[in-house]
């Protein structure tokens, strides 16, 4: 058991030397707005990513992070267990195209949360982010569940997708009930 911690503490000292050598000069595009939603972007804010395994190609302009994929930036933390991140070369950068997230996907902000099995980010034509595969969102007793959750975070706007709403009331300060809203 104690030479499987050891190896899998040098996995994760290799990834992070790795990461700071060979993709230091993409952190800053690995996890472009998704993280921001509702934020001022500050170039002070770095992006930080872990994961156990991760596999750069340069040439296909791939980035894939495996197995416990911890993802924050500012106050917004995305997990899963798979981070495919394709992404452009423009002059003196990288740019996000998309992020492809698999695996017990989970986004965290402040009291919002959002989980599915699938998500997928899309840099433009209007930045958003798709989550299918179960998805639930979540924000103090409030919650939304459906097939397929849009959020438009410029907009900071969502359509769900046969959408069921849980609706946590206060009555005149008192205990709380549940009330079920379906379209």
């Amino acid at each position: 058991m104690e030479n499987k911690t050891e190896k899998t503490r040098g996995y994760r000292q290799w990834a992070i030397v790795f990461i700071a050598v060979f993709l230091l000069p993409l952190a800053p595009c690995l996890l472009p707005d998704v993280l921001h939603a509702g934020q001022k972007k500050t170039a002070k804010e770095p992006t930080i990513i872990t994961s156990q395994t991760l596999n750069a190609d340069n040439k296909a302009h791939t980035a894939l992070f495996e197995v416990n994929v911890v993802a924050k930036k500012g106050e917004m933390t995305l997990y899963s267990d798979k981070m495919l991140v394709y992404y452009s070369e423009d002059k003196g950068g990288s740019t996000i195209k998309r992020i492809d997230a698999e695996g017990n996907v989970k986004l965290i902000k402040g009291e919002r949360v959002v989980t599915s099995k699938f998500a997928t980010y899309y840099a433009e034509p209007e930045e958003h982010i798709i989550f299918t595969g179960e998805p639930r969102a979540s924000e103090g007793e409030n919650v939304v569940t459906g097939t397929k959750m849009t959020y438009f975070m410029k907009d900071d706007r969502s359509i769900v997708e046969n959408s069921k709403v849980f609706l946590a009331e206060r009555k005149g300060g008192s205990a709380e009930t549940r009330k079920e809203k379906q379209p």
